[in-house]
């Protein structure tokens, strides 16, 4: 008879994943889907999460199965704070939510009022996200669940860094990440005492920004690891252009800085299953895709004709997406019988751009002002083509979308564009950031589009593509195990 294992059981490692909202209960970027997507791909792989969350009122509505955990009492931001326990709907991720009526029970989005101004409030409100993210990841927690890292996210949860730098006992290693530096989270210098952080720390060894205080920089500085979200703007970050004056501190920790692609959700971006299609269809079978074009071009009031190549853009219509870009080269497109379809908002001069070219060239020309999620997968799905000429992209998810709905992208040389777009085998990569080198990307694409072969082996070879959230979990889960050893 064998002897018992003298091995003791696995430790699970456990994460607190700090973020400012979360999908399907708040969102307004795509910070939300890695909120909702990446805690969940962990526990697939055995990690023990749990998400804290603010508890505005579309997530109080939307949790379910709440539950008081504990109250704290005499917070500098707002005294009396509940903290519940819930999950999230779909998959079940376990919900730290932050009770504050006073912060976070108001009409408006997470971040500004109904009219687009942000909260004047917004560094206590933010800065209570980071304080309990901070207590629950130190000695001083309440909770049985004692974290290894506290997972934080842009600027909203940044300060947990920074206060946990300034406890004492024994605390969880926090990883930061940045989804986007264009957003850092400033304030006047007088908060930085309003947050309870010692004046010290203001200096340019610490949180101070150019005379301000970015509460993203004291978690870039004082965190143990950075990661964004591609390799490729984890090197962009550390230069002048696109560093946003953080490009000398962010360079000096490149040894502590590392880029992981965000996943999509491939049950939701699911050509062969998703209801918002008239036909589903695979790489296998691609007829489908063809009778989603049709509907495409009716529902756009386009000329149906199966055989226009049909160019699609789903984004914010801003001169970082290059909308502008599009506009100046579209003249001279039109002029070679493609259609064109526009699905955003943003900047008033640009909209009307976009509206006057529709009202100009009806028969090949769409637009819809505004949002509709049916229509941006039917957009995926019924174009032949998807452009996505951003100046400057951290990650992009809409270009992953296009690739696994056959529907090779155009884009621009940057950032996570570049990780994830194959030029000439899953889509094509201009650059310069130029009018000149983007419609040539475009004539490249066309040309091959009319070589039906090479299109449907650029179809296939991008719609075999593994985009899904476990790739990039098991990233993650490297890293944390990194930033934990003794090591690193």
């Amino acid at each position: 008879m064998p002897a018992p294992s003298t091995k003791k059981p696995k430790k699970s490692l456990k994460v607190l994943f700090v973020t400012p909202e979360i999908h399907p209960l708040i969102k307004t970027g795509g910070l939300a889907d890695v909120s909702g997507a990446l805690p969940a791909a962990l526990r697939e792989l055995g990690t023990e999460v749990r998400v804290l969350v603010p508890g505005y009122p579309k997530v109080l509505a939307g949790a379910k199965n709440k539950r008081l955990l504990y109250t704290f009492h005499d917070l500098p931001e707002a005294g009396e704070v509940r903290l519940l326990s819930a999950s999230l709907p779909g998959s079940g991720v376990p919900l730290l939510i932050i009770d504050c009526p006073v912060l976070y029970q108001r009409d408006g989005g997470p971040y500004q009022n109904p009219t687009g101004i942000d909260w004047p409030d917004n560094a206590q409100r933010f800065a209570l996200l980071s304080r309990i993210g901070a207590i629950l990841g130190s000695d001083a927690s309440p909770l049985s669940f004692r974290p290894d890292i506290v997972h934080c996210n842009d600027w909203q949860s940044a300060l947990v860094p920074a206060f946990l730098h300034f406890m004492h006992g024994k605390k969880a290693a926090t990883v930061m990440t940045i989804h986007n530096l264009a957003f850092q989270g400033i304030f006047p210098p007088h908060v930085v005492d309003e947050v309870g952080l010692p004046p010290a720390c203001f200096s340019i060894e610490g949180v101070e920004y150019y005379g301000n205080f970015s509460t993203l920089k004291a978690g870039l500085y004082y965190t143990d690891h950075i990661s964004t979200v591609s390799p490729t703007y984890a090197q962009e970050i550390q230069q002048k252009a696109l560093g946003f004056g953080m490009q000398g501190l962010l360079a000096r920790r490149s040894n502590k800085l590392t880029g992981i692609v965000n996943g999509i959700d491939t049950s939701d971006w699911n050509p062969a299953t998703d209801p918002h299609l008239v036909q589903g269809y695979d790489a296998g079978q691609m007829a489908g895709k063809t009778a989603n074009k049709l509907a495409l071009q009716e529902k756009m009031g386009l000329k149906r004709d199966p055989d226009i190549p049909l160019l699609g853009m789903i984004s914010r219509i801003t001169q970082q997406k290059g909308g502008d870009l599009l506009l100046e080269i579209a003249p001279q497109l039109l002029q070679e019988n493609v259609q064109i379809v526009l699905l955003g908002t943003g900047e008033t001069v640009l909209e009307n751009g976009f509206r006057n070219l529709a009202h100009a060239h009806p028969d090949n020309v769409g637009v819809t002002i505004g949002f509709d999620e049916g229509l941006s997968h039917l957009v995926e799905a019924g174009a032949d083509m998807f452009l996505m000429p951003s100046r400057f992209e951290p990650c992009g998810l809409n270009q992953m979308y296009s690739q696994r709905y056959g529907t090779p992208p155009i884009v621009h040389a940057t950032g996570g564009l570049t990780d994830t777009v194959e030029d000439g085998v899953t889509g094509f990569i201009f650059s310069p950031m130029t009018a000149k080198a983007f419609l040539a990307s475009i004539h490249r694409a066309l040309a091959t589009y009319r070589d039906k072969q090479a299109w449907h082996a650029i179809q296939h070879n991008a719609m075999t593509r593994d985009f899904s959230w476990k790739k990039s979990a098991e990233d993650y889960l490297a890293l944390y195990k990194s930033v934990l050893s003794p090591e690193s």
